[in-house]
């Protein structure tokens, strides 16, 4: 099965916790604190793969989590680094943020990318040790990797695209300019996916083909299967338009030449201004007044027309070379380049870990929800005035005491933080 679009969820590893440890040794008086710092949590790296040619892997599995941080321990030890998880893609997959569409990277080389962060350790408990503190009694915990909902979409990676109506014979024509082997039949939408050709002009010299099936009016608004491959036209330099200008199945191939361009622009304003040639297929079977028409309607449009037959591969040599040196004067294959985050995007990223909410229940004590707390809350030791003092300083600098007193929080109401309670205090 083709799979060209997906849908996955990606989340760098957690960092590792910081360790509250004190050195005990027999000899050894106040050894002091000695808790190592957490391990950097794994980051989310894609990765092309050449031996891939669909997502459909990525219908089966959605979610991908890199390994959290060890721990930090004790004798100032600091946790193992996770490792990356690596996410393999065919070549020529575009990955967008879901949420928003902006484009986070083209793999489209050979250069892996980082997509999501793993976080950094949390510091243990030997790093706050001061000359006025000596024995602090907390660590931090790790911090969280970056999570996100990413959209992959296969555009493949092509020189040339054909396009044309069912049935006027791209198959037959990749078929016999490359090692491509398409299934070929006197039957509409025998192809059904697209098709890769590598077509060799001589030694060294060559250039990538690709067959987009499907194309018929309303293929840009979903008709036919048009606009599931139109996407594979997007990156091609070059479109050879294939008509059936001996109208063997009753149509105009004038018509269907206005039609499929119609298609294309509807798709995209950029693609219908990309070079195009035209391969006058079934010559073979035109009467010489249908090929002059046609040509003198081509010509009228500024367009090369080769006159071809794909199936006794007559004017097929002509085409291919008139393409290659076509190639030569354009530039390379289009690469999407990667956006970066909006103001509002990077705040949000940035305040991951400060979102809480506060509501006051009927029994008058205030209730305050914040996931990322709970995380911190494991290594504070409330009945150590140092640590219980990093605490309060981490309700303030987040705001959350702030709330508190705009929601008229009063001396001596009751505070419940994950069933911890505890009495407000000016």
């Amino acid at each position: 099965m083709f799979v060209d679009k997906a849908v996955i969820k990606i989340k760098a590893g957690d960092g590792g916790d910081g360790a509250v440890s004190f050195h005990r040794e027999k000899y050894v008086a106040a050894g002091g604190p000695d808790g190592g710092d957490g391990g950097k949590g794994g980051d989310i790296v894609f990765a092309v793969d050449d031996s891939l040619s669909t997502l459909i892997d990525f219908r089966y599995k959605r979610k991908f989590t890199a390994e959290r941080g060890q721990n930090g321990s004790s004798r100032n030890c600091t946790g193992r680094n996770a490792p990356d998880l690596v996410i393999k893609v065919p070549r020529g997959t575009v990955v967008r943020d879901a949420a928003t569409g902006r484009v986070m990277a083209d793999m489209s080389s050979d250069e892996p990318k980082v997509l999501a962060k793993g976080g950094k350790g949390g510091k243990g408990n030997a790093r706050f040790a001061t000359p006025t503190r000596q024995i602090p009694k907390f660590s931090k915990p790790g911090f969280m990797g970056e999570e996100f909902e990413v959209s992959l979409e296969l555009k493949l990676l092509a020189d040339v695209g054909l396009v044309g109506f069912p049935n006027v014979g791209k198959s037959t024509l990749i078929s016999v300019v490359s090692a491509a082997k398409p299934k070929i039949a006197n039957y509409h939408f025998t192809t059904l996916t697209p098709v890769l050709g590598v077509v060799k002009i001589s030694e060294g010299h060559s250039f990538v083909m690709a067959d987009i099936p499907g194309l018929i009016e309303g293929a840009s608004e979903g008709v036919g299967l048009g606009h599931e491959f139109l996407r594979h036209v997007d990156r091609c330099r070059l479109i050879i338009h294939v008509v059936d200008v001996s109208g063997s199945e009753g149509r105009d191939p004038r018509e269907d030449f206005e039609i499929i361009n119609r298609e294309l622009k509807n798709f995209s304003e950029d693609l219908a201004q990309r070079p195009q040639i035209i391969a006058a297929n079934k010559c073979d079977m035109a009467t010489p007044e249908q090929i002059a028409e046609f040509r003198e309607f081509a010509e009228s449009k500024g367009l090369a027309v080769y006159e071809i037959s794909a199936a006794t591969t007559q004017g097929t040599a002509e085409l291919i070379n008139a393409a290659y040196k076509e190639l030569e004067k354009l530039p390379p294959i289009k690469e999407y380049e990667v956006e970066a985050p909006t103001p509002a995007e990077l705040d949000e990223q940035a305040g991951m870990g400060e979102r809480f909410e506060i509501t006051r229940g009927d029994d008058a004590v205030f209730y305050v929800t914040a996931p990322w707390l709970e995380h911190i809350m494991r290594t504070v030791d409330m009945e150590d005035y140092a640590s219980l003092q990093y605490f309060q300083r981490v309700l303030r600098n987040t705001g959350i005491i702030d709330k508190l007193e705009e929601m008229g929080i009063e001396e001596g109401d009751t505070v419940n933080i994950f069933g911890f309670e505890f009495d407000f205090v000016f």
